[in-house]
């Protein structure tokens, strides 16, 4: 590894302009992240994933890599991964093979310590609700309608619902709670959207934490709390420098949720590496009907910024699995189901267009791809009319990737004053947008509220949260909102059964079947494995 002092100068930053957390790891100050922006923005996401995930961390990671050995100057700008799933079964957020992050064990784990000062800060704030409750409940708050529990970053499905305030007078009013993981707070969000301190400190204000008998609103600032928050958040609020293990600047912030957030790096993480880089690689979660949809009609109008090229990662893996092959089959060579399963790809493909975008295809390539389904792959692309390039970043790193970035460079170099086709508009009806999106991006008939849902529909309209942008959650292995219609399936309705407000995020979540905020271990967790070698260095996987 490079000194950190040494990476921070491929960004134009001084050693005082960071705040070095030992030799490999800093945060950048916020006065040094500048207002220039300009750079070009890279968007990388992906078609609908199978159960293995298709390598959008290690695509970003290798593509930057590629880049800066053609001479360029890039740095890539990806979330934060979340403490809990490391010991559980999904594994690191820091890429793989060749293309990845270093310190690759810190950053999976406590890192710089961000994650814990939002869950500090989210359950601060917790605790001074149900001390308000234990002290006369002033504001008349009714403790069945708290809507702000817990979090730990930790998976624990033991905590998912339980029982606080037991313990006689003095342990606080008895109520049904729950504890969720970190990254799906929404303060994980604000963190990830907020342009400052100032800016921060009024998103936190305006988080809603509970509501009266008569159904008003109970805020952080009712409670006086939002001062301690920001004083909490402070330093978690400056965007993370790392390196890739090719020493290419890498900048890890935040780590929203992709299902019930928006799922991508921070707006300020974002602006330090417009501001002082050639190119940003930056990675949204889940598929393009998710990640990018969110990313370009969420994140892009409060960081006003628009991608100069879209890199969708696709894998023949997963086409076997969007062509109806099994998940534990898909490995195995199968051209018919390529065939089939084209179909998905090239849905986002269309999506990512409708938004006005140009799209470069990246297939991740593995060892299992028979020479004839990628030559199937590479020939319908060609005939969607979009360039395709293959890529090996896992087994060769930024060598592996140049195909990729040349084509990437040449597209981004050409794009310049971009605007974005938003997909709602700022002033339509909730219902409206949600079916916007429905219609629109997953290609649906329409969409059916439960009487839950649309009673909460009507509540957020009437309080006056109608200009909210709209954070949709649901299956991320699906165009609809079931996982087992895979590919591109036609004739179905959005079914939204719940909706949830994000009043600091600004954004309000319709809820599309069961989402998961607290995940539990798996029956043989990661955590048996992990261990330290005997040179005392963390073996995480």
């Amino acid at each position: 590894m490079l000194p950190i002092v040494e990476v921070a100068e491929k960004l134009n930053l001084s050693p005082e302009q960071i705040v070095r957390y030992g030799d490999d790891k800093a945060k950048i100050r916020l006065e040094a992240i500048g207002q220039e922006r300009k750079g070009k923005l890279v968007l990388v996401t992906a078609m609908s994933p199978s159960p293995a995930g298709e390598g959008k961390t290690t695509t970003s990671i290798g593509l930057v890599d590629a880049l800066n050995g053609m001479g360029r100057q890039a740095v890539a700008a990806l979330r934060e991964p979340s403490m809990g799933p490391v010991f559980g079964m999904k594994g690191g957020g820091a890429g793989g093979g060749k293309a990845q992050l270093t310190p690759a064990d810190e950053i999976n784990l406590h890192f710089t310590g961000d994650f814990h000062a939002v869950s500090s800060a989210h359950n601060l704030l917790a605790a001074t609700l149900d001390n308000h409750l234990h002290f006369g409940n002033a504001l008349g708050i009714d403790s069945r309608q708290v809507l702000w529990e817990r979090v730990m970053d930790c998976n624990d499905r033991s905590l998912r619902q339980i029982i606080v305030g037991l313990g006689g007078k003095l342990g606080g009013v008895p109520r049904e709670s729950r504890f969720d993981i970190t990254a799906a707070s929404e303060v994980t969000a604000i963190m990830a959207l907020s342009t400052g301190l100032d800016d921060l400190r009024e998103r936190l204000g305006r988080l809603v934490v509970a509501r009266t008998n008569e159904g008003k609103e109970i805020k952080a600032t009712d409670l006086k709390a939002e001062g301690s928050l920001v004083v909490l958040l402070k330093q978690a609020l400056l965007p993370n420098l790392v390196q890739t293990l090719e020493g290419s600047p890498a900048i890890v912030h935040s780590g929203p949720f992709a299902n019930i957030a928006h799922g991508t790096n921070s707006v300020l993480g974002t602006w330090a590496g417009l501001n002082r880089s050639q190119y940003v690689i930056q990675e949204a979660g889940f598929g393009a009907d998710l990640g990018a949809e969110k990313f370009l009609n969420i994140f892009c109008p409060v960081a006003q910024v628009v991608p100069s090229v879209v890199v969708l990662v696709c894998t023949i893996r997963a086409m076997r699995f969007h062509g109806g092959v099994a998940k534990d089959k898909i490995a195995e060579p199968n051209i018919q189901a390529v065939e089939k399963g084209m179909a998905n790809p090239l849905a986002h493909l269309k999506n990512m267009q409708d938004f006005g975008l140009p799209v470069i295809v990246a297939i991740n390539e593995r060892a299992d791809d028979s020479p004839e389904e990628l030559k199937l792959a590479f020939r319908l692309f060609a005939e969607a009319g979009v360039t395709a390039v293959g890529h090996t970043c896992f087994a060769d790193g930024g060598e592996g990737g140049k195909d990729m970035a040349c084509a990437v460079a040449e597209v981004a170099d050409r794009s310049n004053g971009r605007k974005l086709t938003p997909t709602y508009l700022d002033d339509d009806a909730l219902t409206t947008k949600i079916e916007k999106i429905a219609r629109k991006v997953y290609g649906a008939r329409g969409v059916e509220y439960e009487p839950k849902a649309a009673r909460q529909l009507k509540t957020l309209e009437r309080d006056g949260y109608r200009d909210s942008r709209i954070c949709m959650a649901k299956t991320q292995y699906s165009f609809s909102g079931q996982a087992a219609l895979v590919g591109r399936p036609k004739d179905f309705d959005i079914k939204v059964r719940e909706v949830r407000l994000a009043a600091g995020a600004g954004f309000v979540i319709p809820i599309s079947g069961e989402v998961m905020t607290m995940p539990g271990l798996a029956k043989e967790p990661n955590l048996e494995k992990i261990d330290l070698d005997s040179k005392g260095q963390p073996i995480l996987f």
